[in-house]
């Protein structure tokens, strides 16, 4: 034998090249595919924490004004988002995934369960738009109604699966 056939070549073979870039593809896949579902979740974590911030505000809102709640309509609330959570203009409150202003679509007055259904169907929202339900509790993402008119509860849908409900 000569001294040439003795030596090893060095560097990799095509076998170990095509191994590890198809490790790194998998990672890189598993990444891809993960990525959107967490930011998602930054989302709805965003928007569960504006609607805390909402509630604890409405609560302001009442110790302010002498346990009163705004009135059942739209544009109360609309005032409302003005004057005590956006701060005349110096704070947001917007949705995470649209950079709009968060919007109330609807007030409903609950009365009783067998009068107002929209205070008991299931909700059919959309996602960065907030539902007030006066005279209501949450129980889970569902509502019950109650006697009273100082209590409120607010719904908005979850873009990753759900509903956020909460009340005072």
């Amino acid at each position: 034998m000569t001294k040439n056939n003795l030596k090893s070549k060095e560097g990799f073979t095509i076998i170990e090249v095509v191994l590890v870039l198809a490790i790194a593809g998998l990672i890189f896949l598993m990444v891809f595919i993960a990525f959107p579902g967490l930011q998602r979740g930054q989302r709805d974590t965003q928007r569960r924490n504006d609607m805390s911030r909402f509630l604890s505000q409405l609560s302001q809102y009442q110790t302010n004004n002498r346990g009163q709640v705004p009135d059942a309509s739209v544009n109360a609330y609309t005032t409302f988002i003005s004057n005590y959570l956006t701060l005349n203009g110096k704070d947001t409150f917007e949705d995470p995934s649209t950079g709009n202003t968060y919007v109330v679509k609807e007030v409903v007055e609950c009365k009783s369960v067998s009068a107002d259904t929209k205070c008991t169907a299931d909700f059919t929202g959309e996602v960065g738009d907030i539902y007030v339900y006066a005279n209501a509790v949450c129980e889970g993402e569902n509502l019950s109604v109650v006697d009273g008119g100082r209590k409120i509860a607010i719904r908005t849908k979850l873009e990753g699966a759900g509903v956020y409900c909460g009340n005072n």
